[in-house]
């Protein structure tokens, strides 16, 4: 591992994508990445995929849309921040590759693409990685920090340009735009006998609007195929670092494992484990040797010091217990980094805790 503290990773990466489980602290750990990063001079874009609002709250913004807005900050760089709107994305996708206006609205207008923009499996995850690879580009920033959403999905949006390539390359699809490359009118081919009891399970109208947009598609696929290979190809690249955030809990502990064996499988190794909300250890010593030391106090009539070592005892069984927890998924990880994040005073919900939570993470010193 090149990188030696995630100051190194925030400093030099294009993009950071931050992983893990509902309720371990990830958006407002990727929120104290971008502010730090923001700080050190670099122009950040933070987006988060996930549609709750706890972002936008963090950061004193009344609303995020599906354009960067500027978050106020004195900082040496620039911090903006964006929540994912997957339909719009998709017409903006549509928009870019069409040939003509006529196509566009063809498209655009077409029933059934507005079914498969909002609902389709897969078209949220493509969008994301649409977008991110858009962010990439823009001069505007240098780098991408993506907050995703707290699902075993988080992570679909590596595998969607893929699955977008093979569905262009599949003969159901070259089937469907066949009138349209062979001069047929979409009611004759609608005739066909497979097309017609299809028609009478789904309905005419939506397979003549599927046939239809399949049509007014046709020509621009190339487009899509070229942009879905670059998209994959930045994912996959060392422009891209995944880090994941997770806490001393078994449920935690194995949805992380999930997401390192995820990006372990499909080639993309993670770079770093944020473990948040730890009980500090309270200096070194361990609990039996606590518990002795209360038993020894109360024998000779101290009371408070038998209290205060019994206390103490509890809070070391915690941590040691904790750090059973922990072998797991430190194992999984490898040599990637690893920082301990302990419990505050006090909840981090705007942006001066943010900003504290980010330098404690990046003057951490990676530990295993």
């Amino acid at each position: 591992m090149s990188k030696k503290s995630f100051r190194d990773v925030i400093s030099t990466s294009r993009i950071v994508v931050c992983c893990g489980s509902g309720g371990v602290g990830k958006t407002t750990t990727a929120a104290a990445l971008a502010m730090q990063a923001a700080e050190l001079g670099r122009r950040v874009v933070l987006i988060t995929i996930d549609p709750a609002k706890r972002l936008a709250d963090a950061l004193g913004l009344s609303d995020l849309s599906n354009e960067p807005s500027r978050v106020q900050h004195e900082c040496s760089g620039e911090l903006w921040a964006m929540m994912l709107d997957a339909r719009a994305t998709f017409d903006e996708v549509i928009r870019r590759q069409s040939r003509n206006k006529q196509q566009e609205q063809a498209i655009l207008t077409n029933p059934f693409y507005s079914n498969i923009a909002s609902r389709l499996s897969g078209s949220q995850e493509y969008m994301a990685a649409e977008k991110l690879y858009e962010l990439f580009n823009d001069d505007r920033f240098d780098l991408v920090i993506v907050d995703t959403p707290p699902t075993r999905e988080a992570l679909d949006f590596l595998e969607a340009p893929q699955k977008l390539m093979n569905f262009l390359d599949h003969r159901v699809y070259r089937w469907l735009v066949m009138p349209a490359r062979g001069g047929l009118r979409v009611l004759n081919f609608a005739a066909q006998p497979i097309l017609k009891t299809i028609g009478r399970v789904i309905g005419a109208d939506v397979l003549a609007d599927a046939i239809n947009f399949f049509q007014a598609f046709e020509g621009i696929e190339e487009g899509f195929r070229q942009r879905a290979l670059a998209v994959q190809t930045l994912l996959k690249s060392t422009d891209s670092k995944y880090v994941v955030v997770a806490s001393a809990h078994d449920d935690t502990i194995r949805e992380a494992i999930f997401f390192t064996d995820e990006l372990a499988r499909v080639g993309t190794p993670v770079t770093g484990l944020i473990i948040n909300r730890l009980q500090p250890k309270f200096g070194k010593g361990s609990a039996t040797a606590s518990t002795t030391a209360a038993r020894k106090a109360d024998k000779e009539g101290d009371a408070d010091l038998a209290a205060l070592h019994s206390n103490l005892a509890h809070v070391r069984r915690i941590v040691q217990a904790e750090e059973a927890t922990l072998k797991p998924l430190l194992d999984s990880v490898g040599s990637a980094l690893v920082v301990r994040l302990y419990q505050r005073a006090t909840d981090v919900h705007d942006l001066d805790a943010i900003a504290d939570l980010g330098r404690d993470l990046v003057a951490s010193t990676p530990t295993r």
